[in-house]
C-alpha cells in the first residue's frame, strides 16, 4: 500500500492506494474507499526507422610513390557539414576559376553553394544529386 497526502486548496487529503489486479486499485481518501479502474497504458508505438541506400563510393586513386600517405593534394572540396548534395555543377574535365560553385549542399533545411577556393581541372565528382555525405567528406578533386 502507498500512503499520500496532498493539500488542495487548503484542504488537507490523506491518500491511501492499494492494488487489487492490473485492472484495480482500491483508492481510500480521509477513510471513504473507492475501487478505481485503471485503463492500460497504451504501449509505444514502435517506429522503423527509414534508411536511404547509398551508392558505392567512387574509387579512390593509389597514393602517390615516393613514401607520401596522403592520396589526395589539397585542391580538393570538402562537404562542411553533414547535409545531402542537391545538385553538382561540374563534371570531369571541367576548367573552374577560383570561387565557381562546385556542389549544391542541403544542410539544416538550407542550400548552400559550395564553392573551389581554386583554380584548376575537375578531375574527380565523387558524389551525385541524392547522396548523403559526412563533414570532410571529399566531394569534388582540382587539379
Amino acid at each position: 500500500m502507498k500512503k499520500f497526502k496532498y493539500t488542495i486548496n487548503g484542504t488537507a487529503y490523506e491518500v491511501n492506494v492499494e492494488p487489487l489486479s492490473a485492472e484495480q486499485v482500491s483508492v481510500t481518501v480521509n477513510g471513504e474507499t473507492y475501487v478505481v479502474d485503471m485503463e492500460k497504458e497504451k504501449e509505444p508505438e514502435q517506429v522503423k526507422p527509414v534508411v536511404k541506400p547509398v551508392a558505392a563510393p567512387a574509387a579512390q586513386p593509389a597514393a602517390p610513390a615516393g613514401g607520401n600517405s596522403r592520396i589526395y593534394n589539397d585542391k580538393v572540396v570538402k562537404a562542411p557539414l553533414p547535409g545531402v548534395i542537391i545538385d553538382v555543377k561540374v563534371k570531369v574535365g571541367d576548367v573552374i576559376e577560383n570561387g565557381d560553385t562546385v556542389v549544391v549542399l542541403e544542410a539544416m533545411k538550407m542550400n548552400n553553394n559550395l564553392t573551389s577556393e581554386c583554380s584548376g581541372t575537375v578531375v574527380a565528382v565523387n558524389v551525385q544529386p541524392g547522396h548523403s555525405v559526412m563533414e570532410d567528406d571529399i566531394l569534388v578533386e582540382i587539379q
